[in-house]
């Protein structure tokens, strides 16, 4: 698809693909190249810096560089290059980093960084508890009866108040790998969701949340930060190269265009020639292996579980957010490719000054190894904040020590646990008694680490350090007409991979009308009594409920997509509209071909007016409601009262005998209505 090689080609590399002499691509860009290839690349200098970013030169098999447009690359070169680039994700992701941060540097080009701070932050709400709050059909009946008498303040709302998290204070600086830990229900999510500005609007918010000194109402944080879920929902008809294109596309590349624009322009000013970079998520995630399988689904097999938590993982790194809040990223992954893919997470946010959340249960040591940061939640408060080389130190100063052969994270899940605590006891010659979170909290706030994090939160964030590209202001990253064609071109995809359903749908409305036909043949019908009409009107309306029914297939589809357009459009993917016009637009011509299908089988047969532009006004007139049943609610409006598909009689004094009917012939003009 054309579009998935442009999208691969404009992410936060630079999209420009370049030959060096030796095999190791991250070999020094000032030795001497060939005469032929110098002459391609005073050529390309010579382009506009907007052409330039899309051309390059790229070395065949055998040596011989030729100039490309970057769009163009078939799946082969890509792949070659791919290889050529990234031999060894996990070292050669490092090396890749580097280069673009050099580069950046050596032309003076920051990059963006964000500073997350929440503080006094707690989030509560009001919920049914005990038998209330089973999802039954008469707690759903008395929840919305109650909930209007409570709004009219006639009778006491029964709900209890939750508290989710009490008072939070913290800070995630950027360049460094934050790990949030905590056992199930202690709020992880909840936090989350909150940093990343995606909190329900039923839930109370108190307190306060910043990037870089500003508040969430003076920038859009859905997309300046990507929260990826822990839930896997995604297309199963299409590829994870399709799936991750369609992500890349619609989150646009914020300022990283602007970048690369500017980047490109000081290091033909400085005549410095670039390194080979491209689009290497697929590689790093291990999905290359997967590329063009389909996602699956309940319908049909696709790739695993664990290769699916990784297309929900690229989806969100292939944006431009500079910001990462990941919810349990490891859960359906081995221990082996959550390393790899957390290690590659790192290796970014520390060469390129990112900012990272990240959620993980019981994570391995050598993964626990890899942060900087460690948040310990649990029971919606606090327990520690802080470096990692710390989070020992202050629990052994609580009388609580991890044993020589235990793993610090699974002791650090435990150690607030009312049934596992006392195992950790270290001071024999005190008697144990519970310690309980809110004292842990306490505690914390008197450690040596604690006190520094409020120093730090006392000082307000200089607003004026804020690089102009690290928040987002625009909704989306699309333009209108851009978000409409990306969304059509894949609605018109997951047509094509549903063709047979919608074959099936109209062999199944043939067969349909060939038994209706065969109802009517060799069969005089009259049209001279009231009697007689009412069998045309049977007909007809028995045509309208056959096409309905017939349309009711699509519904299984728009309801497997509805997950997945949810997911989408909270994470400001595409506007509502985008995606419900093409969805309607793209399946008119099939509801035109259904309607006829049907008349053409069914309209002489039955006896209707024989008159051609009688048959021509009922292949209209199903052929504006029919679309009604495939998402357009308001088909019958489209008919007007007066239009061409209504007989009138000269003598009738009832409006209900205006019957919109094609069956109408000159047998009606006797009929007196006197």
């Amino acid at each position: 698809m054309e579009n998935v090689e442009r999208i691969s080609s404009g992410r936060l590399s630079s999209s420009n693909i370049w030959r060096n002499t030796s095999m190791d691509v991250f070999s020094r860009s000032s030795r001497e190249e060939d005469d032929e290839e110098a002459l391609k690349w005073a050529a390309l200098e010579r382009l506009p810096t907007y052409t330039r970013i899309r051309r390059g030169i790229y070395a065949e098999d055998e040596g011989q560089p030729r100039e490309v447009e970057v769009k163009n690359l078939g799946l082969i070169e890509r792949k070659n290059l791919l290889e050529r680039l990234v031999r060894i994700a996990q070292d050669d992701n490092e090396k890749f980093l580097l280069k673009i941060k050099q580069r950046m540097d050596r032309v003076g080009i920051d990059f963006p960084t964000i500073e997350v701070r929440f503080e006094g932050l707690s989030v509560s709400t009001e919920a049914h508890v005990g038998s209330r709050a089973l999802p039954t059909i008469f707690n759903f009946t008395a929840n919305i009866l109650e909930g209007f008498l409570s709004f009219l303040h006639i009778i006491p709302s029964r709900k209890k108040p939750l508290s989710i998290l009490h008072d939070l204070n913290g800070i995630i600086k950027p360049g460094r790998m934050t790990l949030l830990l905590g056992p199930p229900g202690s709020g992880k999510t909840t936090l989350l969701s909150a940093l990343a500005g995606r909190l329900d609007s039923d839930l109370k918010v108190l307190g306060r949340i910043t990037y870089n000194g500003h508040e969430m109402h003076e920038f859009i944080p859905q997309r300046t930060a990507a929260y990826i879920s822990q839930h896997d929902l995604h297309m199963g008809e299409m590829t994870v190269r399709e799936t991750l294109a369609f992500s890349a596309r619609c989150q646009g590349v914020g300022a990283g265009y602007e970048m690369i624009a500017e980047l490109l322009r000081r290091e033909k000013e400085a005549n410095i020639k670039p390194d080979p970079d491209i689009d290497i998520f697929m590689k790093i995630l291990g999905l290359e292996i997967c590329a063009d399988t389909f996602v699956g689904n309940e319908m049909f097999r696709g790739i695993s579980g664990g290769q699916k938590k990784r297309v929900t993982i690229g989806e969100m790194l292939v944006g431009p957010a500079r910001a990462l809040f990941m919810d349990e990223i490891s859960t359906g992954l081995d221990s082996s490719t959550t390393f790899q893919i957390v290690n590659s997470i790192k290796q970014s946010i520390h060469i390129l000054q990112g900012t990272a959340l990240i959620s993980l249960l019981q994570p391995a040591p050598e993964t626990y190894e890899l942060f900087d940061d460690i948040i310990l939640l649990s029971d919606g408060r606090i327990v520690y904040q802080g470096p990692r080389e710390n989070v020992l130190e202050f629990f052994e100063s609580t009388g609580f020590k991890c044993p020589e052969r235990k793993g610090v994270a699974d002791f650090l899940q435990e150690v607030t646990s009312r049934k596992d605590q006392e195992q950790y006891w270290a001071r024999r010659d005190q008697p144990y008694s519970f310690v309980s979170v809110k004292e842990f909290s306490e505690a914390f706030q008197s450690f040596h680490v604690g006190r520094k994090i409020g120093d730090e939160l006392g000082v307000p964030f200089d607003k004026a350090k804020s690089h102009p590209a690290a928040l987002t202001t625009n909704k989306y990253g699309l333009s209108k007409t851009e978000v409409l064609k990306a969304c059509s071109s894949r609605e018109f995809l997951l047509m094509k991979r549903n063709s047979a359903v919608y074959i099936f749908r109209m062999m199944q409305l043939l067969v349909m009308g060939l038994i209706s036909m065969t109802v009517f043949l060799r069969t005089k019908m009259h049209k001279d009594t009231v009697t007689d009409g009412g069998i045309f009107m049977g007909a007809l309306f028995y045509t309208l409920v056959a096409l309905m029914f017939n349309g009711f297939s699509e519904m299984a589809l728009s309801i497997l997509k509805l997950p997945v357009f949810y997911k989408q459009r909270d994470l400001l993917f595409f506007p509502a509209w985008a995606y419900s016009l093409p969805a309607w637009i793209l399946k008119i011509p099939i509801t035109f071909v259904d309607v006829a299908i049907w008349v053409l089988v069914t309209y002489y047969p039955i006896g209707f007016d024989s008159n051609a532009t009688r048959w021509d006004e009922l292949l209209q007139v199903f052929q504006a409601l029919f679309p009604s049943y495939m998402g357009e609610s308001d088909g019958f409006c489209t008919i007007s009262l007066d239009g061409c598909t209504r007989e009138k009689h000269d003598r009738c004094k009832y409006i209900w005998l205006w019957l919109i009917n094609c069956s109408f012939g000159v047998g009606w003009i006797h009929f007196d209505t006197r």
